[in-house]
């Protein structure tokens, strides 16, 4: 299956928000992501030269910063903690249950772009460990059964 199609057309109105100065690289960036799910690299150009920066310069933000992807993801983003607290409470075997139940390993999205699996340092909810994210929400307390029931809501979306 193809990544979905990029409307490059919502880039100018991205841009002119933030065409103020170099300092704006990384609001843009982050508006870029916001808008299409993902930094696609022929957005880079436009970006560099809006910002009258280099085009390597703006590649090496999106590089080093782990919130930015040049890739596109699903459409469901799980990020599964493996901070000390979550490893101390078996997030590494709630990890092995999600890898088995989406078929992904670590850094992989689904042929049909509807799940990409990560994992991440630390989500900074250590109250809740185990933890998850799947976009924005939260997960805690996590057990096998929960994460499976979790992950079941979010297929059922799908299928509405």
């Amino acid at each position: 299956m193809q990544p979905p199609e990029i409307d490059l057309t919502k880039l100018d109105a991205i841009i002119d928000r933030h065409k103020i100065g170099k300092w704006e690289l990384i609001p843009l960036l982050q508006d870029v992501q916001e808008t299409f799910g993902y930094v696609p690299p022929e957005t880079i150009e436009p970006i560099a030269e809006a910002l009258n920066l280099f085009p390597a310069q703006v590649q090496g933000v999106i590089t080093f910063y782990s919130g930015f992807s040049l890739k596109p993801k699903g459409k469901y983003v799980c990020r599964v903690c493996r901070g000390t607290a979550c490893h101390v409470k078996g997030s590494r075997s709630i990890l092995r249950l999600m890898k088995h139940e989406l078929g992904l390993e670590e850094g992989e999205t689904s042929p049909d772009y509807q799940f990409t699996l990560e994992t991440v340092a630390c989500l900074g909810a250590c109250f809740l460990a185990p933890t998850m994210m799947i976009n924005r929400d939260y997960f805690g307390k996590l057990s096998p059964t929960k994460m499976t029931s979790v992950l079941g809501e979010y297929r059922k979306k799908e299928s509405e």
